[in-house]
């Protein structure tokens, strides 16, 4: 599997025509890079440092860690990154698609892990954008995921939430797969259970079965699953789902299944079972624009906590997956370009979202080797042009081969950081 998921980001790389320019800068920075005479461990005070122009956008699993292990590289980043002090030189945020866990505890781990403190507003969760979908929160909603659902919801705004073990005991004929957990007398229906009035997808659940058994009733049902519904209703209910992540790489070998395989699950037996595409109010997590909205919405406000007046023009974007860190990353850049001549994008999947204008002028996209991508994968037939590459991210965003092609490709976190340093002219 990892061979068939480094091969496919390969082809989707190597095999596109008319982007020589792009594959002539990676060159460029690798030259550049081996050109540095090997890391130098530590931030080296020198002249003094004007405000930062620039900031990160950092990926999580694949790129600092892999499971619940850091990759070595990543101490090597942020003892660059910190002053004496222990504090950021520059705004960083971190964007990852993980979504079973609160805020506050994803930064705690990332503490750990880093051996510096991060706070919880550095952390963008792929739910993390739910908070903006103040329409819904005062809905009754049925929330999917693992951990510490009801808490996330609460978190995100969401105030009258139902789990689906909630839902399986008040409707336990629902659930019929697992024999164990079959009822062995018919119990009575509930007939003041409230209705539901939309679905939230936080995250890749336990039981694949029983959450998608119990989606599809409450979107068969118009929230109503106990009832016996005279027809199908479309459109159905709204969802709202986060992380659309096919695959993800953990401490295994091999990718897992990331929530994305949920969501592909659940449209797929909708579109087999009625006949109609499963619709979403809102996607988000990486490659969603809004997603990198709600990011740069953060380094600003980091920056204006650390007093550096000077806005942050430059983005940079290190990621180890092509379908969604470097995808998102390029469809962020091109949104700001086409915003800076005047046009206004499509909104797309999981919609746009503005609360000032942008400060950020552009999106660096940074490829490295230590997760999902790995470049040991490449053989002879796959350095041919004319390949056609493999599209493993969602079906509401329209495949442009191009966003997946990475301004620079590096071995890991720690060359990507100095690779950066070195462009922006600052000691490190």
């Amino acid at each position: 599997m990892a061979a068939l998921v480094g091969s496919v980001a390969l082809r989707a790389l190597r095999g596109l025509r008319g982007l020589r320019g792009l594959r002539g800068r990676t060159a460029r920075s690798a030259a550049g890079l081996r050109g540095l005479g090997g890391p130098r461990r530590g931030y080296v005070p020198g002249r003094a440092e004007s405000p930062p122009t620039f900031g990160f956008l950092l990926d999580v699993d694949g790129v600092l860690v892999r499971g619940h292990k850091v990759i070595p590289a990543a101490l090597d980043a942020f003892a660059r990154l910190l002053d004496p002090q222990g504090q950021l030189r520059v705004p960083v945020v971190f964007v990852t698609n993980a979504g079973n866990i609160l805020q506050h505890s994803k930064a705690e781990e990332l503490s750990a892990l880093l051996r510096f403190k991060v706070d919880p507003d550095q952390v963008i969760l792929a739910h993390s954008p739910m908070r903006l979908f103040w329409q819904f929160h005062g809905k009754r909603m049925l929330v999917s995921g693992q951990g510490p659902v009801v808490e996330i919801a609460q978190a995100l705004g969401f105030q009258n939430v139902v789990t689906v073990d909630e839902l399986r005991t008040a409707f336990p004929v629902l659930d019929m797969v697992d024999l164990e957990r079959r009822p062995k007398t018919m119990p009575p229906q509930k007939s003041d259970f409230p209705a539901i009035e939309g679905v939230l997808l936080l995250g890749e659940p336990v039981r694949w079965e029983t959450s998608l058994q119990l989606i599809m009733d409450v979107l068969l049902s118009n929230g109503s699953p106990g009832a016996d519904p005279p027809r199908v209703p479309y459109p159905h209910l709204p969802v709202l789902a986060s992380n659309m992540d096919l695959l993800w790489m953990a401490e295994a070998k091999m990718p897992r299944f990331g929530h994305g395989t949920f969501l592909l699950c659940l449209e797929t037996i909708y579109r087999k079972v009625t006949g109609n595409e499963l619709r979403y109010e809102g996607l988000m997590g990486k490659p969603s624009i809004l997603t990198y909205q709600y990011a740069e919405d953060l380094i600003r406000q980091q920056a204006e906590r650390r007093g550096w007046a000077a806005p942050i023009q430059k983005l940079y974007a290190v990621g180890d997956n092509p379908m969604s860190d470097i995808y998102g990353a390029n469809l962020f850049h091109r949104h700001l370009q086409m915003v800076k001549r005047g046009r206004t994008p499509e909104p797309g999947a999981g919609g746009l979202w503005r609360q000032r204008p942008s400060a950020a002028q552009s999106v660096t996209s940074i490829l490295v080797c230590t997760g999902v991508y790995s470049p040991r994968d490449l053989g002879p037939a796959e350095l041919g042009a004319g390949v056609e590459p493999l599209y493993h991210g969602h079906r509401d965003f329209g495949f442009s081969p191009g966003l997946m092609e990475a301004a620079h490709v590096v071995s890991d976190i720690s060359e990507a950081v100095r690779l950066v340093l070195r462009q922006e002219g600052w000691a490190g």
